[in-house]
């Protein structure tokens, strides 16, 4: 599917009031129309507000990031199917996301497996448990999702290219951590301008502060708009 630049973002609402939430995505109205509820917002707004986003013809990323038991995760799913949501995360070994993808067969919601946090580093991980390095976890959770069903990841820009290379293009790629040219990383370990990101293979580009914390939400999101046209 061909997709022009503004359709490539995904806002993040990183707020914890669903009020605030609906105010950012009135500004952006006619400007951005994909949007993340993260865990904090949800937390406040429920089902209730992706309704409402669904329902005022937006989609919608719920980066819950399901993670538990196989029975568990399918039941979580097929819940926020009903919602509306358009993106979903989960985490987790090969039979998590297979449960996933299946509870998710014949709806509107696309499962995406998550890869490595990009608030983490190869200590990071290494810290963790996993005695590889951070592009060997990443390709091998992204290959879990391919055979798992599932339809795309969340990986870093910086893995991106590795991932389009030993993968193609069977999975969605949708990349947090994206920063426009001169911004600060913040807790972003792995982290890239919305060109990189692009130019190394990813399909969406989480954008949150970047937006959200700007003086003029609209006026920061043209810009990045007009930055990855």
């Amino acid at each position: 599917m061909r997709m022009n630049a503004a359709e490539r973002i995904i806002c993040a609402l990183d707020f914890e009031e669903p009020e605030a939430a609906l105010r950012m995505v009135e500004k952006l109205a006619g400007l951005i129309s994909f949007y993340k509820v993260g865990m904090l917002l949800y937390l406040s707004g429920g089902g209730e507000l992706v309704r409402r986003l669904a329902g005022m013809g937006h989609r919608v990323f719920l980066d819950l990031k399901f993670y538990d038991v196989p029975d568990t995760v399918a039941a979580a799913v097929r819940r926020a199917a009903k919602l509306g949501a358009a993106f979903l995360t989960v985490h987790g070994n090969r039979e998590i996301l297979q449960r996933a993808g299946e509870a998710a067969a014949g709806t509107n919601l696309q499962v995406l497996g998550v890869t490595v946090l990009t608030s983490l580093d190869r200590a990071d991980i290494e810290g963790l448990g996993f005695p590889c390095s951070v592009e060997e976890l990443v390709l091998q959770r992204a290959q879990w999702a391919l055979e798992s069903g599932c339809a795309g990841v969340v990986a870093s820009p910086r893995e991106a290219a590795l991932l389009r290379q030993k993968l193609g293009r069977e999975l969605l790629l949708v990349t947090p951590g994206i920063r426009p040219a001169g911004s600060a990383m913040g807790t972003h370990k792995r982290a890239a301008t919305p060109q990189e990101a692009l130019r190394a293979g990813a399909d969406y580009l989480v954008i949150g502060q970047p937006i959200i914390r700007a003086p003029d939400p609209r006026t920061a999101a043209l810009k990045i708009i007009k930055e990855i046209s």
